[in-house]
């Protein structure tokens, strides 16, 4: 039974009773953290906590706490985040404990998919199963066939992972193993549930052979009445393109609704409007800020940053305009706080919305689409489409800080892309007006600040099939004051 504290000013102390202490989030995410890491301030009547997560440092109101046995629960709220939020804090001994049962379950899985893949491959013997020492989620299984060859099993242990972080995984182990002295390992095999398998294969077909030929895929197939694992044939790039493409969804309009058109209005530099399915969504400088939907008939609006939002309405006329005012305050390249959480979250969308307002800063050959870039169906979407002057298709993904797999969720945008390109699906939707899509592929651009391009870019870059032309652009890292060009390299 939790028990409610009388006094959360005594959260210090409640929290000096251990050196190190493990934050669970609402959402699962969990912070290891030294006491010292963990800052209590206590003014005015009020109790704040400040600690550093992914999006900097961040500091609460403590509403609430409670103990349950050694652990602690604060209830937290924040205006500048417009969010609450229960928090749990274990101590390090209960945190290693939890720790080590994930890690138990996952090394269950692990031996479970080691047992499938060796049931469908009787001649072959389980030498180790281990957990990857960066990625606790991926599973790394060796094994030894009747001759005494070795070869690597990877899979993903938690049904969390995407096919491109996977096959990149599999890429950088496959190339530690053969560079072992003691018994290199050349082959690397991935194993996978239908969909996660599938989307493997297709996407082991845009690597060149010499990238390609050492992984192979396995699919675990559990419609018998044992799980079995069969290897999925090896696509060519050229099997691709017999798929059927998926249908463009474009908004009959791509004029913004009566609401939306005054919103942007007030900052028509800084506002713009992304489509879906479910109405209209407005951003400044990229920061999602406002929401337009049709209800029975009559536009509705709502603002706000973060899950809590107010609808729009005359009473409501002064909130909104602090909000405004505020954004422009720290949405800005030399707002009065760096670390403010509206000056460094959705640093991409910043980033894409400013190049969307004008690509020519980037390239003054490419042209935007001004359907497509503003429609957002689903999460599975570029960042940018455009058109070169000479009429070849460009593909532009976005990035500020590094990511790994940033070539290889790029090289799968250009497969659905081509594959769309090829059926004639973009032609028919009429893009780009009266400019015409010549019959080449498509490029891809990835374009980043010079110091944000993850140190395996290049790497990852030579894999690529000769088909794909890849290009690098690297920006300076004063983006948001200016947007200039500092270095580009061609990947073919």
């Amino acid at each position: 039974m939790a028990e409610p504290q009388a006094h959360i000013s005594g959260l210090a102390e409640l929290l000096d009773a251990h050196l190190e202490w493990l934050v669970v989030r609402e959402n699962g995410r969990t912070l290891p953290f030294l006491r010292s890491e963990i800052e209590i301030e206590n003014s005015n009547g009020k109790t704040r906590l400040s600690f550093v997560d992914d999006k900097g440092l961040g500091t609460w109101r403590i509403d609430q706490v409670e103990i349950e046995g050694d652990e602690l629960v604060a209830q937290l709220s924040s205006k500048i985040r417009n969010e609450s939020e229960s928090i749990r804090f274990v101590p390090r001994e209960s945190a290693n404990e939890l720790r080590a049962n994930i890690e138990l379950a996952r090394l269950e899985k692990a031996n479970e998919i080691a047992k499938i893949f060796a049931s469908s491959e009787p001649d072959s013997k389980l030498l180790r199963i281990s957990l990857n020492v960066e990625n606790g989620r991926i599973a790394q299984i060796e094994i030894e066939d009747r001759d005494k060859k070795r070869s690597g099993l990877m899979a993903d242990v938690t049904a969390s992972l995407t096919h491109e972080s996977l096959l990149a995984s599999a890429l950088k182990w496959q190339d530690h193993l053969i560079g072992r002295r003691k018994n290199p390992i050349r082959q690397v095999a991935i194993v996978a549930e239908k969909r996660q398998a599938r989307n493997l294969q297709k996407l082991l077909a845009l690597l060149n052979k010499g990238a390609s030929e050492s992984i192979s895929i396995y699919e675990i197939d559990r419609k018998g009445a044992m799980p079995a694992a069969k290897e999925l044939r090896r696509v060519k790039m050229r099997d691709l393109w017999r798929l059927r493409a998926a249908k463009l969804k474009l908004p009959q309009t791509i004029e913004p609704t009566e609401t939306a058109a005054k919103i942007i209005e007030m900052s028509p530099e800084k506002i713009d409007r992304i489509v879906s399915k479910n109405g209209e969504t407005l951003r400044f400088l990229g920061m999602p800020f406002a929401r337009v939907r049709m209800v029975m008939g009559r536009e509705k609006a709502w603002f706000g940053i973060g899950p809590i939002r107010t609808p729009v309405s005359e009473s409501a006329k002064r909130a909104f305009k602090e909000l405004r005012d505020a954004l422009d305050l720290h949405r800005r390249a030399d707002p009065p706080n760096k670390r403010h959480d509206w000056y460094r979250l959705a640093s991409e969308a910043w980033l894409e919305s400013t190049l969307r307002r004008n690509i020519q800063l980037l390239d003054a050959n490419l042209i935007l689409s001004p359907i497509y870039n503003q429609f957002r169906s689903s999460n599975d979407k570029i960042d940018l489409l455009a058109i070169r002057k000479d009429g070849r298709l460009v593909i532009i993904e976005i990035k500020t800080a590094p990511d790994r797999e940033l070539i290889l969720q790029a090289a799968d945008y250009w497969r659905k892309i081509e594959l769309q390109r090829r059926r004639g699906v973009l032609a028919e939707a009429n893009l780009f007006g009266e400019m015409k899509i010549i019959d080449k592929p498509a490029l891809i651009y990835t374009v980043a600040p010079a110091l944000s391009f993850h140190y395996d870019f290049e790497y990852f870059a030579r894999t690529l099939a000769p088909e794909i032309e890849l290009w690098r652009w690297e920006l300076h890292e004063d983006w948001r004051r200016e947007i200039k060009v500092v270095g580009r390299v061609r990947f073919t």
